[in-house]
C-alpha cells in the first residue's frame, strides 16, 4: 500500500509539472496583442447624459436621415454606463434593429469608443478573435461615442440600415452635440 501511495504521488508530481510548462507559451512577434504600448490615456467617463441632450442627437441623426431619404432607422442613446436614456425610430423601422441599436450605443459607451473599431478589428484576422469573446460587445459600425468636454457623457446606436448608413446617421446624431 505504501508502494502505491508513493507512485500515485508521483504521477500527481509529474502531472503538475508537465500541465505548468504547457502552460508557458512562448510570445508570438507577429501578434500585434503581444506589444506593450508607451501610455494609456482613454477618455474618462463624464456624467450621464440629460434627456435633453439625448434627444438634442437622436434629432440630429433622424434629420441626416431624413435629409438622405431613408426611413427605416432605429435610434438609441444611453449613458456613460450604457443604460437607455433615451429612444426613437422611423416608421418602418424593422423589429430587430429596435435592440441593436441598443447594443450598438451599450457597447460605444462602455468600451468608449466606436462600434467600428471592433468590426475593423475582427476582420484583421485570427490574433483579433477574442473580440467575440468580451462582454456585450457589437461589432457592427452604428455605434458612437457622445462626448462633452472631452468626457464619454453617453452613446449613439443606429440600427436599420446598412452599416454605413447606420454609421452615417449615427455620426450625424454625435456631431449634434457640437
Amino acid at each position: 500500500m505504501a508502494r502505491f501511495t508513493i507512485r500515485a504521488g508521483a504521477m500527481c508530481l509529474a502531472l503538475l509539472t508537465g500541465t505548468a510548462a504547457l502552460a508557458q507559451v512562448p510570445a508570438d512577434p507577429a501578434n500585434p496583442n503581444e506589444t506593450l504600448p508607451e501610455a494609456m490615456t482613454p477618455a474618462a467617463y463624464g456624467e450621464t447624459i440629460n434627456i435633453e441632450t439625448a434627444k438634442k442627437a437622436a434629432a440630429g441623426a433622424i434629420a441626416e436621415a431624413k435629409k438622405r431619404n431613408w426611413n427605416g432607422l432605429c435610434v438609441a442613446i444611453v449613458g456613460p454606463s450604457g443604460d437607455l436614456v433615451y429612444f426613437e425610430k422611423q416608421d418602418n423601422c424593422q423589429y430587430s434593429s429596435v435592440t441593436i441599436s441598443q447594443h450598438k450605443a451599450r457597447t460605444a459607451a462602455r468600451y468608449r469608443r466606436p462600434t467600428l473599431v471592433f468590426e475593423r478589428l475582427m476582420g484583421k484576422g485570427a490574433f483579433f478573435t477574442y473580440l467575440g469573446t468580451l462582454d456585450d460587445v457589437i461589432a457592427s459600425r452604428g455605434g458612437n461615442p457622445l462626448m462633452a468636454g472631452g468626457k464619454v457623457i453617453g452613446a449613439i446606436g443606429v440600427s436599420g440600415g446598412s452599416g454605413t448608413q447606420d454609421d452615417v446617421v449615427s455620426m450625424a446624431g454625435a456631431a449634434a452635440l457640437n
